[in-house]
């Protein structure tokens, strides 16, 4: 019923910045609540950020919070990160997931949809 498609990854230096896109097709994007999560090789996926359906609250990860910001532009069906301070431990697969309820939740069980996947590597 969805699709997601991540965008945006790369390789940049410790202290850059990276902003990825996730568009969504399949349904009305304004009744998603949107997430991030990433997993780093022999690591469990976890949460980033997540922001809701159209009033904009959001929710960061502890380790992230204050360096990136979620934010969407439901007229364009589009989901951002900007990461912006990178460490290596960035360094990770990052995937958008949508939810068709209506709070935020931080576990990956809760999320009906997933992107592919980009990857993203911090370098020192």
């Amino acid at each position: 019923q969805v699709q997601l498609v991540e965008s945006g990854g790369g390789s940049v230096r410790a202290g850059g910045s990276l902003r990825l896109s996730c568009a969504a097709s399949g349904r009305t994007f304004s009744n998603l609540v949107m997430g991030w999560f990433r997993q780093a090789p022999g690591k469990e996926r976890e949460f980033v950020a997540a922001i809701s359906r159209s009033d904009g609250r959001v929710y960061y990860a502890d380790s992230v919070k204050g360096r990136f910001t979620i934010s969407r532009d439901n007229g364009k069906n589009t989901v951002y990160l900007q990461m912006n301070s990178l460490n290596p431990e960035a360094t990770a697969v990052y995937y958008c997931a949508a939810d068709q309820g209506y709070l935020i939740h931080l576990s990956t069980e809760r999320y009906d949809f997933w992107g592919q996947g980009t990857q993203v590597i911090v370098s020192s």
